[in-house]
């Protein structure tokens, strides 16, 4: 596995998280790129309100 990618367990409402598999499958994505883009939608605005994240190093978490 790729060192820059984390593996994070989920716990979502089925119903709700059968909707989001619909709505990444009309996009073309899997559930697992769609959550990928949507986190990255989410940083984005975040860092356009409010400036850039800046992250300790790796080492330092």
């Amino acid at each position: 596995m790729d060192d820059k990618l984390v593996r994070y367990t989920l716990r979502v409402d089925r119903q709700l998280f059968r909707k989001f598999r619909y709505i990444a499958g009309f996009q073309g994505r899997s559930a697992n790129k769609e959550i990928e883009q949507f986190l990255k939608r989410c940083v984005i605005k975040f860092e356009a309100e409010h400036g850039p994240i800046q992250l300790p190093a790796e080492d330092d978490e």
